[in-house]
């Protein structure tokens, strides 16, 4: 049964602008599967993950583009980059839209490609794994703190109680998962693994050491919602700090981490300036550390930081399934301060704490006060160029109901996301 894809007006929206659309994500998301229920019966399908067809795409491209002819939905697009210039001549010479629909899994290997080769003719969607929304069938739109949103919203969505809740985040976010007859979630997660090694690690990356890298995985999966370290990491997985930087970049441009920047103003001096990271499928992370099930999961020590990537991991897909650019970041100061999202938008700030508690009380939003400054610069001898105005603030929580934590910020259960 297909599962409707919040992304899809966006894909169409893309198809209309662009002759070429790119879709990228992580293996496994159901970037085809999308991609096929929107095309119409005339779009040709080819995958590169077929050895034989990736020898002629890459040995001998023109004849691969005389034989399959747009309009096309090319598969793993990263397995035959040679292609490139010739769908670029392809597109100049029709002017149609849409006439090519690519899909990758890896990022880091294919936008330097695409971006050399297809400049201004490929219109880029990133797909990740289902959000609560998709899987509830549920209206979904990018998270704000408006109240306004925060009102009608609570009256149409699902709630969640905690142990339904970590089930999901114990379960993770593949489609695959949640289809009527899913695999044995060990062995997804499992072959999921030895396929990203094997195939994306080794064959398009100058990593030789896939033992060295599931390690390093493992290790950043333990860190998820902390900030970065790159020395500390590099220690832990015994590799040098730079290579720690590398591989944190191969994570991230193969969507299955992302690293979220220090909010920064001349204002607050105290800021820290390194990246926090979260691991995007909480599934995945779990099984990467070994945990058993749910409940042991919800009881143990990580269960606030599972809470806090899962809660970040969906407000990040509400803005990417609406075809948005992700207006996220964070704040901690040297003091140890710290506001774990901070949406950005039209000059203004709106705080988000995440709190794995059903009564987080009014000293959840304590730390907001730190922002205060940014709206007075000229008092700080600081610039009117860098006032920011602060927005209704958020506690991402395990309430039963939206409620008012005070007159500027609210309690929201987490399920409303």
């Amino acid at each position: 049964m297909y599962i409707k894809r919040a992304i899809e007006d966006s894909v169409v929206k893309v198809s209309k602008t662009f002759p070429v659309l790119l879709m990228s994500g992580p293996r496994q998301v159901g970037k085809t599967t999308l991609l096929k229920h929107l095309s119409d019966k005339t779009r040709n399908y080819v995958t590169l993950d077929d050895p034989d067809v990736r020898n002629t795409a890459r040995n001998d491209p023109a004849l691969f583009m005389h034989r399959y002819t747009p309009p096309i939905l090319i598969d793993e697009i990263q397995y035959a980059p040679q292609i490139l210039p010739y769908i670029k001549m392809s597109v100049d010479n029709s002017g149609n839209m849409g006439d090519f629909w690519l899909t990758g899994s890896q990022a880091f290997h294919m936008m330097k490609n695409v971006s050399e080769s297809l400049a201004g003719r490929v219109g880029i969607i990133n797909l990740l794994g289902l959000s609560t929304n998709e899987i509830n069938s549920q209206p979904s739109e990018p998270f704000t703190t408006s109240p306004e949103r925060l009102m009608s919203r609570v009256k149409n969505v699902r709630k969640l109680d905690l142990h339904t809740l970590y089930e999901r985040i114990f379960l993770g976010a593949f489609p695959a998962l949640h289809r009527e007859n899913p695999p044995e979630l060990s062995e997804f997660y499992r072959s999921y693994i030895n396929t990203y090694l094997q195939r994306d690690i080794k064959d398009l990356t100058q990593v030789a050491d896939e033992t060295a890298f599931y390690s390093f995985m493992t290790i950043v999966a333990a860190r998820t919602a902390r900030p970065v370290i790159y020395e500390e990491i590099a220690k832990d997985a015994g590799i040098s700090a730079p290579t720690a930087k590398k591989w944190i970049s191969i994570l991230v441009s193969s969507g299955l981490i992302a690293l979220v920047q220090p909010y920064h103003n001349n204002v607050l001096k105290r800021a820290v300036k390194m990246p926090l990271m979260h691991f995007l499928d909480t599934g995945l992370c779990a099984y990467l550390l070994k945990w058993g099930n749910p409940e042991i999961l919800e009881r143990g020590a990580m269960s606030g930081a599972f809470f806090e990537s899962w809660v970040f991991s969906e407000i990040y897909k509400s803005y990417l399934n609406a075809g948005r650019e992700v207006p996220v970041y964070y704040y901690r100061d040297k003091e140890k301060r710290e506001i774990d999202i901070l949406i950005y938008e039209n000059g203004t700030l709106y705080p988000i704490e995440i709190k794995k508690s059903a009564s987080p009380g009014k000293d959840a939003v304590k730390h907001f006060k730190v922002l205060n400054p940014v709206t007075v610069p000229t008092l700080l001898g600081e610039l009117e160029q860098y006032k920011v105005e602060i927005g209704n603030g958020a506690v991402v929580c395990m309430a039963n109901d939206l409620l008012p934590a005070d007159i500027n910020n609210w309690f929201v259960p987490a399920w409303m996301i």
